[in-house]
């Protein structure tokens, strides 16, 4: 393994030469999106805490959709050969997990690609992960666990495990635009959505407008076993935001879906699943707007009928407009992971600028 590790060195040594005098010439990243692989000993990965943190992290349940999937598909690897160390440096996520003296390919790997001034911090317990974005290929996420003992790194895993999803999280938002954008995407129904109204978003290539009204317009993306819809309702002359909390947020989606989110019987309509897990953030920014994002799932009032929702609260303070952007899905058949993933990374290309849409109605120009 030894001489296996020096050839890789000089590898990585000669790479990052040519990156620095001619420009990056290494290939994109492989691998699906919401993917990583763990590469540990393999009577590790089978019985140790550091395991186990990781996948009650990363693997971890997404509670806000219905039949629960992990938010990340781990895939354990062995390290024996080379090849198999080449083939793992192309993928895009990548988790090494390894006690800093342990016996194993993996441990002397570690060792091998740290320095003494690392392996010093680690020894003293100031130092448990390493973060590394393209080491090997373009558009990769490393992340390197290495501590003294199996215990602790554990510890240190769940006790970080929050922040290590959010930024693995919107690390993975640009590769599901990429994904969901490969085919084609509606930029003429963007642009005439700003032109009416001052907002928009890049579009999927297949929604279609529906409901649209002074404040509220709505797309959706309909086949027989995977209906999805998207609506945006804004409040212009908005001065603060000090009164938006969960409850206000969850009360305005209620009500703004009972009256426009209807069912085929007069008395249904989507409604919030209460009795279900939510999930709230209020740190986000969306191209320099405060955002607040919750998910949950919906159901339909007086009928048999629910899916998951992510809804955005965003404020443009330049213009004083309060925006509320929500997607729904109901596909009983389908995993809906992905689709959540999707549409957040959809979201995060909403865009805002109410002064095109009154320079146009001062021309008299708009058309949906």
């Amino acid at each position: 393994m030894r001489s296996t590790l020096k050839i890789t060195l000089l590898a990585v040594i000669s790479a990052v030469y040519f990156i620095g005098c001619e420009g990056d010439y290494r290939q994109m990243a492989v691998g699906a999106n919401a993917e990583i692989l763990v590469v540990m000993d393999s009577t590790k990965a089978a019985q140790s805490a550091t395991a186990l943190a990781i996948r009650e992290t990363y693997g971890a349940p997404l509670m806000t959709i219905p039949r629960r999937s992990a938010q990340y598909d781990l895939r354990f690897r062995l390290l024996n050969t080379n090849r198999q160390l080449e083939n793992i440096q192309q993928h895009r996520n990548i988790i090494f997990a390894a006690t800093l003296d342990e016996d194993s390919n993996v441990g002397q790997y570690v060792r091998a690609i740290l320095s003494e001034a690392v392996k010093d911090r680690i020894r003293s317990g100031d130092l448990l992960q390493i973060p590394l974005r393209d080491r090997w290929a373009q558009d990769q996420w490393v992340m390197i666990y290495v501590g003294n003992d199996d215990e602790t790194l554990a510890q240190h895993i769940r006790k970080n495990a929050g922040k290590s999803i959010k930024e693995l999280h919107e690390l993975e938002m640009p590769r599901w635009r990429r994904y969901i954008y490969r085919r084609a995407e509606q930029v003429q129904l963007a642009q005439n959505i700003m032109d009416a109204y001052g907002w928009s978003f890049r579009i999927q290539h297949d929604y279609r407008l529906g409901v649209d009204t002074l404040n509220f317009v709505t797309l959706r993306r309909f086949t027989h076993d995977n209906d999805r819809w998207i609506w945006v309702w804004w409040q212009d002359d908005v001065a603060s935001i000090d009164h938006i909390d969960k409850e206000w947020i969850n009360t305005t989606r209620d009500s703004l879906n009972q009256h426009y989110m209807r069912g085929s019987r007069d008395s249904s309509f989507v409604t919030t699943e209460y009795r279900e897990p939510m999930s709230f953030r209020d740190d986000l920014v969306i191209n320099g707007k405060q955002t607040f994002e919750t998910l949950g799932l919906w159901r339909m009032e007086f009928d048999l009928m629910g899916g998951p929702f992510v809804n955005y609260v965003m404020y443009d303070e330049q213009h004083q407009r309060l925006y509320m952007m929500e997607y729904g899905q109901f596909a009983p058949r389908w995993n809906k992971r992905n689709f959540v993933y999707q549409f957040q990374a959809m979201a995060r290309t909403f865009i805002s600028d109410p002064s095109a849409a009154r320079k146009n109605e001062e021309e008299d120009e708009i058309s949906i």
